[in-house]
């Protein structure tokens, strides 16, 4: 850090407990509520300074307390205070509902539209009073009072259930139990991060990714793989099953409203996909090539299976290991030594000199960073050439009992010109769950993880780096079938033999890893890649059929019907829905998302491919005209003016090993 550099005032989190949630919240919705009065009240001539502009200033008082109070819902260490935070969060999004439903809200902003200024406008400006008329339009005001109504009830009925699934997936307590013999073809590392049951003595492999991925790839034990698999996938069973199939009705009812035939309809409308029958078109062009390759992905799996056990039946608790298996024997890669050569604060500092150089930026960490746990850094980003202090991001990188069990990035403050004319910078944080570091060896990332991290730093970038003038194109407000391209696009480096050998060194000895390695792990690249493609299809298949005509679903039979996608049978007694956050968490009908954006990432690296993947020059035109963007145009555009062409899906099916469709 230089040494001239002044910490700014940051929110000092080591303060919060429920009082303080409490009273930031109400403190927060009192001064929305006023915002909003002097919007609705307006008796002079409507104007862009007096309608528009406090929409999105109460929009970023919003965001800020979402981020400094309901965020501790997610990642503060007492329960106690995640339950405030849990409570928080509903009271914004309950909040946010009433002002989108607000009738003398929905004439203010109409009778502005109609105005000259209005009419006039250009830009980003243009562009913000388009997307709130279509909010308004979207929260029924201009339909009947009866269905407005009816419509307003289901709305904040979702918030209350989306809310309620999420915390029951963190909660869920389901463990196994195992001796430590049991936990062969694991390292002593595995075991020695696993704590005692108070109870029995057993070590206690909990439903954490650090523990449920390593154990699917590496238990010897086909019958604890299978115990981890049911475990994992019946999380919240019991309380989620209910809350999802009312969401699912709710979301038809709520289409049905506005004369809609599904909920996918009505989402896909702000999304790139636009329509249903295009998401299906996107699966149905990749669905053959993946099947044909992924049969022979499996059977190859499965001869080494029936020659373990007899049992030439791949199952979805054997895929993983036997992918190990194929990836030590076939390309010598040992994904535990893999590991030695990537320790966590090494990594980070490879990550950040690769987008220094990239991107043009400097990364500081700063000390006392007042986090939520002793765990947590904070850092700031500026601009490498002016100096300019850009933003600033918290990592919380250790999984903690109770807390958000994946990995995201969260929006903290949001970027905006303010009032006065200065820039307001975000802050956000990367939230995931790597093994912690013992006393005796640093948090070794697996080459996976090492894939995540840069993932969601990729989304961390995005929100960092944005130039907006208002919250509401900000970082990564953009379309949600968009949102993922800056994060797919990142993983690509994490493949490439050339950035991959200047931060993988051992964490003993320094050597830096060897070339043979790097060799062989990127050839394995490809190897079952159909097969976790078809995964992820599984998934948006699933997630595009319960969100398709008719308010009751058989869910049983989608989910099946889903699994057969994957070419792997079906878990028994399993129900993967009832843990899968993101039908409830912002992804409902956009799931094939992911894939979709990972078309879009493909694709932009390739230009990086093209003209040098750290080349400085394509770092910036990126910077400048993706991440800087935000939402102020449509990513169809945003991905011409870096291209310089339409995009394209070359790339993408070249990854996939597809040259073509049948």
């Amino acid at each position: 850090m230089h040494a001239g550099y002044r910490l700014p005032a940051m929110f000092d989190y080591t303060s919060i407990n429920t009082d303080t949630i409490e009273s930031g919240i109400d403190e927060a919705i009192t001064r929305a509520e006023k915002i909003l009065e002097r919007v609705v009240d307006i008796e002079t001539e409507p104007n862009y300074a007096n309608v528009m502009l406090p929409l999105d200033e109460i929009s970023d008082v919003l965001g800020q307390a979402n981020g400094n109070f309901a965020f501790m819902g997610y990642v503060h260490s007492d329960q106690e205070v995640r339950n405030a935070g849990t409570e928080a969060q509903e009271k914004l999004q309950t909040l946010g509902v009433e002002m989108a439903f607000n009738r003398d809200l929905y004439r203010a902003v109409t009778r502005y539209a109609e105005t000259e200024e209005a009419i006039g406008l250009e830009g980003e400006a243009a562009r913000f009073l388009e997307f709130t008329l279509r909010d308004l339009r979207r929260a029924g005001h201009e339909l009947d009072a009866e269905s407005q109504s009816a419509l307003k009830e289901k709305t904040q009925r979702l918030v209350e259930l989306g809310i309620k699934f999420q915390q029951n997936i963190d909660s869920a307590e389901a463990v196994l139990l195992v001796d430590r013999e049991d936990l062969e073809g694991l390292p002593d590392a595995y075991a020695d991060s696993l704590e005692p049951d108070e109870e029995t003595g057993k070590l206690r492999v909990t439903m954490a990714y650090p523990h449920v991925v390593p154990f699917l790839e590496n238990a010897t034990r086909r019958d604890l793989r299978e115990k981890v698999g049911f475990l994992f996938n019946t999380r919240a069973l019991k309380e989620n099953r209910e809350l999802l199939e009312e969401a699912i009705r709710l979301r038809n009812e709520s289409a049905e409203i506005f004369g809609l035939s599904s909920w996918a309809h009505h989402v896909l409308e702000e999304r790139m996909a636009k329509t249903p029958e295009r998401v299906a078109d996107f699966y149905a062009e990749l669905i053959p090539s993946l099947t044909a390759q992924g049969k022979s992905d499996i059977a190859a799996m499965a001869d080494r299976l029936e020659t373990d056990t007899g049992d030439y039946r791949l199952r979805s608790w054997d895929w993983r290991y036997y992918d190990t298996v194929q990836r030590k024997t076939e390309y010598g890669i040992d994904q535990y030594e893999v590991a030695k050569y990537l320790p966590l604060d090494q990594v980070l500092d490879g990550m950040f000199e690769l987008c220094q150089e990239t991107f043009g930026l400097t990364f500081f960490q700063l000390p006392d960073a007042k986090a939520w746990h002793a765990d947590v850094t904070l850092y700031a980003i500026h601009d490498a050439e002016s100096g300019e202090l850009l933003s600033h991001f918290y990592l919380d990188l250790f999984p903690r009992e109770g807390t958000f069990g994946h990995a995201a990035e969260f929006s903290i403050t949001s970027s905006r010109r303010l009032e006065d004319g200065s820039y307001q910078n975000p802050v956000c944080a990367m939230v995931a769950n790597f093994t912690k570091p013992t006393k005796d060896a640093p948090s070794l990332l697996q080459h996976s993880e090492l894939e995540t991290l840069f993932h969601e730093f990729g989304h961390v970038l995005h929100q960092s780096l944005g130039r907006t003038e208002l919250t509401r194109f900000s970082g990564t407000n953009v379309e949600r079938d968009f949102v993922e391209a800056p994060s797919q696009i990142m993983q690509h480096w994490v493949w490439r033999s050339d950035v991959l050998k200047r931060f993988a060194r051992h964490h003993e000895t320094g050597e830096p890893i060897p070339d043979e390695l790097v060799d062989q792990l990127v050839a394995a690249r490809r190897l079952n890649t159909a097969v976790t493609q078809l995964r992820q299809i599984q998934y948006g298949v699933f997630d595009a059929e319960i969100h398709g005509p008719g308010s009751v679903k058989d869910l049983d039979a989608i989910v099946l019907n889903a699994s057969e996608i994957s070419l792997l049978p079906f878990h028994e007694g399993t129900f993967f829905p009832a843990s899968f956050g993101h039908l409830m968490g912002g992804y409902d009908a956009s799931y094939y998302g992911y894939m979709w954006s990972e078309v879009f990432g493909d694709d932009m690296f390739s230009r990086f491919e093209d003209e040098g993947v750290t080349s400085p020059d394509v770092g910036m035109s990126y910077r400048r005209e993706v991440l800087e963007k935000g939402g102020t145009l449509d990513a169809d555009e945003l991905l011409f003016n870096f291209l310089g062409r339409e995009p394209d899906n070359s790339a993408f099916l070249s990854k996939l090993g597809i040259t073509g469709t049948d």
